[in-house]
């Protein structure tokens, strides 16, 4: 049950559904995501009263192009996997939206199944709910 933010600077509808899209399908093709397990926010940001900020470490140059994706799941998967999905995600990213692979920045933090609650107020992945 991955939740995902996904912030890009200056991105129209299209372009943010087709970054939707790409971090999705990666999600379900590395991870085994369901693919109806799909909870995104999308936020683009005009530069003026919301921007993103760059740099250039560790020696990848980025730009105004670059797309911030956060994602945050349950523990437990191993690294390699993880690898692949990063990979992924810049390739269709790439392929979808036309964001250069550079331009790709994927944070991930993992947590606990009881830091979930998928709605009415339960914690539906602990088993004594």
């Amino acid at each position: 049950m991955p939740f995902v933010r996904i912030d890009a600077l200056g991105a129209g509808p299209d372009r943010l559904d087709a970054l939707g899209r790409a971090v999705h399908d990666a999600l379900v093709e590395t991870l085994d995501i369901p693919p109806g397990d799909l909870f995104q926010v999308l936020a683009s940001h005009d530069g003026t009263t919301g921007t993103l900020r760059v740099g250039d470490y560790p020696g990848i140059h980025r730009d105004e192009g670059i797309v911030y994706v956060a994602i945050t799941l349950r523990a437990g998967r191993p690294p390699e996997r993880k690898r692949a999905l990063y990979r992924r995600i810049a390739e269709l990213a790439h392929a979808y939206a036309g964001t250069e692979p550079r331009n790709v920045f994927v944070s991930l933090t993992e947590n606990a199944p009881a830091d979930w609650s998928l709605g009415n107020g339960e914690a539906q992945y602990l088993a004594d709910r």
